[in-house]
C-alpha cells in the first residue's frame, strides 16, 4: 500500500493500484487533530467532504456547507496531515451556476484549501460540463455517483439509487460520460453491489464505494461513523470503536473530580502553595 503520510502520491498513482487489484482506502478528516490522527497510518486519500456539514457542524444535511466552510477545514487537515492526498468536495451550488463559478471554486479549493483534487455530484450534461472545465484548467476531478447527497430533495430522502434496470442502465452509462469528461476518480455511493462491480470492471479509472458493495476499487468511510460518534449508522458502516462512548465517560470522570475537590491534585499545579 503506498504510505500516504510518508510519500507524496498522485493520479498515477490510484490508476496503478487499480492496475494491480491493490484497494483503495479513503477517510474522511475535518480538522488538524483528526488529521493527524489519519497521518500517523498508511491511509491513501483523506476526504474533506461536505459530510462536515452533519457530522461537524449540526445541519441536517450537506446543503447547508458553504464554500468559505470546506476551505477552511481543508486548509486544517492539510496543516495536520502534510504530504497527504487530499480531495475536497464542492460544496452545493458552487458548480451548479455555470462553468467559470465552478472552475474559480474549484481554484480556490486548490490554492486557499491546500487540497490536490476537488470532488462533484452527479453524471448529468450540466455536471460533465463542469467535469471538463475544471480538468480544462489542471485540477483533478473526483466524479461521484449514485447517491449523491446534495440531490436528497430530488430523491426524496437517502435512498438506494440504481435499483430499477433504467436506474442502472442510466448510472452505468453516467460512470462511462464522467470517465470520458476526465474524472480520475469516481465515488459510488448506495447503489447494488452488481451495478458497483460492473461499474469498477467497465472503468479504466478507480472507484470507491461507500455503500455500493464489495466489488469497487475501494472504500471511504466518515470518519465520525467508523469511531462510534454517531448513533444512527447505515448498514454498509462497520464500527471499528466507541469513542463517543469513551469520551463522554471521560468527561464525566473530570467533572466529578472538579465537583469533589480532587483534580487538580498538587501534582497538577504549576507552583504549589508549599514550595512559596
Amino acid at each position: 500500500m503506498i504510505k500516504a503520510a510518508n510519500k507524496a502520491v498522485n493520479q498515477a498513482d490510484f490508476m496503478l493500484m487499480k492496475q494491480q487489484g491493490k484497494k483503495i482506502a479513503m477517510i474522511t478528516a475535518y480538522d488538524y487533530a483528526t488529521a493527524k490522527c489519519v497521518a500517523a497510518t498508511e491511509m491513501d486519500i483523506i476526504l474533506v467532504g461536505d459530510s462536515l456539514g452533519m457530522v461537524v457542524l449540526g445541519y441536517e444535511d450537506t446543503l447547508q456547507v458553504k464554500m468559505e466552510d470546506i476551505i477552511s477545514h481543508a486548509a486544517a487537515v492539510r496543516r495536520g496531515a502534510p504530504e497527504a492526498f487530499i480531495i475536497a468536495d464542492m460544496p452545493y451550488l458552487s458548480y451548479h451556476l455555470g462553468d467559470e463559478a465552478a472552475k474559480a471554486n474549484a481554484a480556490a479549493l486548490i490554492v486557499k484549501g491546500k487540497a490536490n483534487a476537488v470532488k462533484l455530484e452527479g453524471g448529468s450534461a450540466s455536471r460533465l460540463a463542469a467535469i471538463r472545465a475544471i480538468v480544462d484548467i489542471e485540477i483533478p476531478v473526483c466524479a461521484h455517483l449514485g447517491l449523491t447527497p446534495q440531490s436528497v430533495h430530488r430523491f426524496g430522502g437517502y435512498k438506494v439509487q440504481g435499483k430499477s434496470p433504467e436506474e442502472h442502465e442510466e448510472l452505468l452509462v453516467q460512470a462511462q460520460e464522467v470517465q470520458r469528461a476526465g474524472a480520475f476518480m469516481l465515488v459510488l455511493e448506495g447503489i447494488p453491489e452488481q451495478l458497483g462491480k460492473e461499474i469498477s470492471e467497465a472503468l479504466s479509472i478507480p472507484t470507491i464505494g461507500i455503500g455500493a458493495g464489495r466489488f469497487t476499487d475501494g472504500q471511504v468511510l466518515v470518519y465520525h461513523d467508523l469511531l462510534g460518534y454517531n448513533a444512527q449508522l447505515p448498514k454498509f458502516v462497520k464500527r471499528y470503536a466507541e469513542l463517543q462512548k469513551l469520551s463522554s465517560e471521560a468527561i464525566q470522570a473530570y467533572l466529578q473530580e472538579v465537583k469533589d475537590g480532587i483534580f487538580p491534585s498538587q501534582e497538577h499545579t504549576y507552583y504549589p502553595i508549599d514550595k512559596l
